[in-house]
């Protein structure tokens, strides 16, 4: 074969390729512009009641005579964890701290000074429990021991001395939640297929996010809302 007859053969083949590529290009971008889909996003809400609640309890003791204000830390201690006893908080629920001694003559701005008391100690009870609305009832309570001398410390904007109440059993309910979830997003997707003339096909995608916990308000911290989203891609079709 000569240089000639070589030229108009790769000159064929490159134009068949080239044919070839167009149509396959073509047929792509066909599918493509056929290939319609819709994202949604589906929603399941729930309001449930904490099962465990973390209760520290801060107590302190003013003075000036480091075995008095000893003395009365352990007995102020003994009269609360009497009370919680009482009450009907095991004994395993109950944890107490060691006190924690301030001396404010460490100081030597203070030591100079007309300090009311040196001494400043304080101890924090910790109670641990599932019995939710026990504790809610014994907190409502705790103000009796005020009556007796107990000196109770609490800073709403201390996380230390904040009731923290939790949700134990997420993994119980979450596989409903989800559930529920996909059955709202399907429904909203058919809702968008019906409106546009289309039919609802098969899901192309779906990603969960994670399943939200908080206190449904600042007056019910005991109560939480669990809040899960999906989002899913559906295919539509004629």
């Amino acid at each position: 074969m000569n240089n000639k007859s070589l030229y108009v053969v790769a000159i064929a083949l490159f134009l068949g390729l080239y044919s070839l590529g167009s149509l396959l290009s073509g047929a792509f971008i066909k599918t493509k512009e056929l290939e319609r889909t819709v994202v949604v996003k589906g929603l399941s809400e729930k309001e449930v009641d904490s099962n465990r609640v973390i209760w520290p309890i801060k107590i302190s003791v003013l003075g000036n005579d480091y075995n008095e204000v000893s003395k009365k830390i352990e007995d102020d201690t003994q009269k609360v964890v009497n009370f919680l006893e009482i009450n009907g908080v095991k004994k395993e629920f109950i944890s107490v701290a060691s006190p924690v001694v301030q001396d404010k003559y460490e100081f030597a701005y203070n030591a100079d000074n007309n300090v009311i008391f040196r001494y400043s100690v304080a101890r924090t009870i910790m109670v641990s429990s599932s019995d939710v609305k026990n504790i809610k009832e014994i907190n409502s309570k705790l103000f009796e021991l005020s009556q007796n001398g107990v000196t109770f410390k609490y800073d709403e904007w201390d996380p230390k001395t904040a009731v923290e109440y939790s949700y134990t059993k997420l993994n119980d309910i979450k596989p409903k939640m989800i559930e529920e979830a996909t059955a709202n997003a399907r429904e909203v997707a058919e809702k968008f297929a019906k409106d546009s003339k289309s039919k609802l096909g098969k899901i192309k995608k779906a990603t969960q996010g994670q399943v939200e916990m908080k206190s449904r308000d600042k007056n019910s911290e005991d109560i939480k809302t669990l809040r899960v989203v999906v989002t899913v891609e559906y295919y539509l079709n004629d």
